[in-house]
C-alpha cells in the first residue's frame, strides 16, 4: 500500500473518554494513589501531594541537595519532573482508569527564578481535556509565592494494553 493510500484510508476510532463516570470512583483512585508503596521519581525527589482532584493537583518538593544542579541551585529538570508529575496525576484522574492511561507527550518550561533552599509548590490545572490528549498548565512557586517556573504539559490518553474495546 502506498503512503497516499494509507492517508486516505479510514482512521481507527479514537480512544474516547467515556461519558459515564469511571468504574473506580475518584475517591477510590485517590486512595489507590496514596497507598502505592513507591511512586518512582516522585519519591526520589521528595515530591509530596497536598491536594488531589481532577480540576487541580498541588504538590510540594524540597529545594535541597537531591534537587540541586551542580552549582547549588534548583535543577530545572527537577522542576520539570515536578510539573509532569502533577499534570500526569491530574490527567489520570480525568480518564476511565479501567480502560485508559495517560502518558507525557510534550512538556515545556520557563525557569523564572533561581532557588538554593526552601520548598517549591506546583499547582496543575487542565487547559484542555479531550478524547486523546490533555493539556495542563503548571505553575511552580517558592515559599513566598513568587513564580519559579511555568510549564505546559501535553498528555496522550492511551488504551491500556489487552483491554477489550480500549
Amino acid at each position: 500500500m502506498s503512503d497516499a493510500d494509507d492517508r486516505s484510508s479510514p482512521r481507527p476510532a479514537a480512544a474516547a473518554q467515556p461519558a459515564r463516570p469511571p468504574v473506580a470512583s475518584l475517591e477510590d483512585a485517590i486512595a489507590l494513589f496514596r497507598r502505592m508503596p513507591h511512586r518512582g521519581l516522585s519519591d526520589t525527589l521528595g515530591i509530596e501531594l497536598v491536594e488531589l482532584g481532577p480540576e487541580r493537583v498541588v504538590a510540594t518538593m524540597p529545594v535541597e541537595l537531591r534537587t540541586h544542579q551542580p552549582f547549588g541551585l534548583l535543577h530545572g529538570g527537577a522542576s520539570v519532573a515536578l510539573a509532569e508529575t502533577v499534570a500526569s496525576i491530574g490527567g489520570w484522574l480525568r480518564v476511565d482508569r479501567t480502560r485508559f492511561a495517560v502518558v507525557g507527550l510534550e512538556i515545556n518550561a520557563n525557569h523564572l527564578r533561581a532557588l538554593r533552599t526552601g520548598r517549591v509548590t506546583a499547582v496543575a490545572t487542565p487547559l484542555h481535556v479531550g478524547r486523546t490528549t490533555q493539556v495542563w498548565d503548571v505553575r511552580i512557586g517558592d515559599d513566598a509565592g513568587r513564580p519559579v517556573c511555568v510549564s505546559r504539559c501535553t498528555l496522550a490518553v492511551v488504551p491500556l494494553e489487552g483491554r477489550e474495546g480500549a
